[in-house]
Order: structure tokens, then C-alpha cells, then sequence
């Protein structure tokens, strides 16, 4: 069998053709957030470096996490000893309940909720808005605190 090679091409050098890119210096003058999330990015980019966000967020999302989860199981444990103890009374003819009464009093404060409910929803839009904001600007530490505060609830 007879291979056929193609005859050699001459390539043209053409070294002024082409611009050689400084990465480095293209990176400190276009950050990749600015691309995401447009050039009103905070102060918190500015001064310090993305590891150190990182971790700063990091530390105080498992702080917090560790926190909300030690609250949350003697807020739950609290809350579920209470209602036993009604139970355990109400079961043993120390506490007479009224449920007709207990019902409408819970039907009374579901209308006043959604009253303030509605009342509130610009408000809470207004805050929402504020915290997309804040997490838009410090997008690094944002997303270190969240990491930690999974880490803190799961440790």
C-alpha cells in the first residue's frame, strides 16, 4: 500500500499579526465579577483577597450555623416538653380546655395575620430587594457565609 503524503505547506511567520495579551494585567483591570454581576460591585472586593472573603465568610456562616442549630433544639425541645406537660395535665384533669373557645381565638388571630400580611408586602419586598443587593455586591463572602452556615447546622 502506498501512502500519500500531502506536500509540505509553507506556513507565513507573520509576528505582527498577532498581539500578545498580558493575562495578568487583564485580569487586575477586568475582574470576572464585574462581568457577572456589573461594575457596581462593593467594597468588599476591593480590599481583600478572595481567600480571605472565603474564610471570613466561612468562619462566621459555621458560627452562625452552629449557633441556629443549638437554639433551634432547645427552642424545639422546649416547645415539645411545654406540650407535653399540657397533655400529661390535661390528661389528668388538672387543666380543662375550652377547644370551642381555643378554635375561634386561632381563626380571630389567622385574620389579623393576613391583614398584616398584606399590609407588610412592600415592606418585605423592599428588604428583599436590599439583601439581593448586598449579596450581589459581596458575592464571595455571601456564598463563604452560606458554605459555613450549612457546615455549622450539619456539625
Amino acid at each position: 500500500m502506498a501512502s500519500r503524503n500531502p506536500p509540505p505547506q509553507e506556513y507565513e511567520s507573520d509576528d505582527d499579526s498577532y498581539e500578545v495579551l498580558d493575562l495578568t494585567e487583564y485580569a487586575r483591570r477586568h475582574h470576572w465579577w464585574n462581568r457577572v454581576f456589573g461594575h457596581s460591585s462593593g467594597p468588599m472586593v476591593e480590599k481583600y483577597s478572595v481567600a480571605t472573603q472565603i474564610v471570613t465568610g466561612g468562619v462566621t456562616g459555621w458560627c452562625a450555623g452552629f449557633l441556629f442549630q443549638k437554639v433551634g433544639k432547645l427552642a424545639a425541645t422546649a416547645v415539645g416538653g411545654g406540650f407535653l406537660l399540657l397533655q400529661i395535665a390535661s390528661h389528668s384533669g388538672y387543666v380543662q380546655i375550652d377547644w370551642k373557645r381555643v378554635e375561634k381565638d386561632v381563626n380571630k388571630a389567622k385574620r389579623q395575620i393576613k391583614k398584616r400580611a398584606n399590609k407588610a408586602a412592600p415592606e418585605i419586598n423592599n428588604i428583599i430587594e436590599e439583601a439581593t443587593e448586598f449579596i450581589k455586591q459581596n458575592i464571595v463572602i455571601s456564598s463563604g457565609f452560606v458554605g459555613g452556615f450549612l457546615l455549622g447546622l450539619a456539625s
